[in-house]
């Protein structure tokens, strides 16, 4: 976007989120596996503008955790929350010393806010010459939100907070609401935000006052028409937070069956914002797949598998009740059902890992099959290896962790215990029943296993 004056944007995002009833910060709140804060920066973002500088609050130090790759100036700290006219006169320092013209505000609680409508208020600001502008929405029922007062030629006068709008002051009843998005002009409104007082029902002081200051100074105010568009209203609750997260559910969803991805079940499939599937791809709802997930052409999903920031190569099967999470799995596999790849888990070119398996921080190399109850734990597997049923690598002593490496081609019986540090040598043999403390050499049968006995069975 092009714009003829210098503008960052102030994301508000101090709240409690009362209505939430969570000791959780509000903006981090989840849709899709990422937090409504991320959005709102992703749609700020696109815009190219100079800066986004964030107001933090309740749970700021969640939050500068949660955005750990923030700079610590990209956070205004907002001790007492007084209301969002508060906010912006604690932020207007941080802003000034960006030396910048104009700054667009947004709220961090409105998680689908459609960039287009954010590109719409800053062009129209721009083009209007106004000092101060902001978006609305028409709703049927404007519940509590802040009502916009027009005056007879249609120019906005003032927003009315919910708890203070009367119809019979206001000429009736009106559904065009503050969408609680702004831009100002920093040197027109900068006079104005000494006179913001909290005589309210709430006792807070109200950025949306600046409104009918910044008509009395004769200045120059628009409210710019949102339309009807969902997007732009915020999450207060849990139910609001569920019905975003299913619109932004389903528009993702549809957006894959629109690229070319088959996706069986829609309405049971939830995929996050970041997760990146290829065309040809097909999958079976009920399932998840979140983060920054990749998973690329002619790969099958099937139902309740859940995959969180994980790989998965071309034209692999990732069978039913399955979990991935950081786990990389290469071309052609096969893995499930009932798997569990734990963080750091890689699965090689056609290389099969069943059902009741799980890796974690290992490696299973090309072609080779760990098929049905076993666990890798810290473990460097070789290129066609079968690892029989049962299999366990002890990596934990109780203090520390340990590496089992097991040689290309060789062969682990079922029912092997291996307790690390060990190696197995390539082509060798580990009897069934084994528990092996001691490493194999190449082309070498090990075994343990103690003599057995028939004894008369008593009566």
């Amino acid at each position: 976007m092009n714009t003829t004056r210098k503008t960052g944007a102030l994301v508000l995002a101090a709240g409690k989120g009362t209505r939430m009833k969570s000791s959780k910060p509000k903006v981090l709140h989840t849709l899709l596996g990422e937090p409504m804060l991320w959005y709102v920066h992703r749609a700020l973002e696109v815009l190219s503008l100079s800066s986004i500088t964030t107001v933090i609050g309740h749970g700021a130090d969640q939050v500068r955790r949660a955005f750990a790759e923030l700079t610590d100036d990209a956070f205004v700290l907002q001790t007492e929350q007084r209301g969002t006219g508060h906010a912006l006169q604690e932020a207007w320092p941080a802003l000034k010393k960006q030396q910048l013209d104009a700054v667009l505000v947004a709220n961090g609680d409105t998680p689908l806010v459609p960039a287009a409508r954010l590109r719409q208020l800053v062009e129209e600001s721009e083009a209007r010459n106004a000092d101060i502008a902001f978006l609305t929405i028409s709703l049927d029922k404007p519940g509590a939100y802040g009502r916009v007062i027009r005056d007879e030629n249609g120019f906005a006068k003032a927003i009315v907070e919910a708890k203070d709008f009367h119809p019979e002051d206001h000429g009736g009843e009106v559904h065009e609401i503050n969408a609680g998005i702004y831009w100002l002009n920093m040197e027109r409104v900068a006079p104005l935000l000494g006179q913001l007082n909290n005589n309210n029902a709430s006792g807070e002081f109200y950025i949306t006052d600046l409104v009918a200051l910044g008509v009395q100074q004769g200045l120059t105010v628009l409210a710019v028409d949102g339309g009807t568009d969902p997007g732009l209203l915020g999450v207060n609750s849990p139910a609001e937070l569920v019905r975003s997260e299913e619109l932004l559910r389903a528009q993702i969803v549809d957006g894959l069956l629109d690229s070319g991805v088959l996706v069986h079940n829609p309405a049971a499939a939830f995929i996050g914002p970041k997760a990146e599937i290829e065309p040809g791809c097909e999958l079976f709802g009920p399932l998840e797949i979140y983060g920054k997930s990749r998973i690329s052409g002619e790969t099958c999903v099937q139902s309740h598998c859940r995959i969180d920031s994980s790989v998965i190569g071309a034209g692999s099967i990732i069978k039913a009740f399955t979990h991935l999470e950081n786990a990389q799995v290469d071309a052609s596999c096969q893995v499930g059902p009932y798997t569990r790849l734990r963080p750091s888990a890689h699965v090689c070119d056609g290389a099969k890992v069943g059902n009741f398996v799980e890796m974690k921080k290992s490696t299973l190399g090309k072609g080779s099959k760990a098929s049905h109850l076993t666990y890798l734990g810290d473990a460097q597997v070789g290129k066609d290896v079968n690892i029989g049923a049962g299999t366990i690598t002890c990596n934990y002593d109780g203090k520390n962790k340990y590496t089992t490496v097991i040689g290309d081609e060789s062969f682990i019986g079922s029912n092997t215990s291996l307790v690390a540090p060990v190696e197995i040598g390539a082509k060798a043999l580990v009897g069934a029943g084994s528990v092996i403390t001691h490493n194999v050499s190449e082309n070498s049968l090990g075994i343990t296993r103690a003599k057995q006995k028939e004894l008369p069975r008593r009566k």
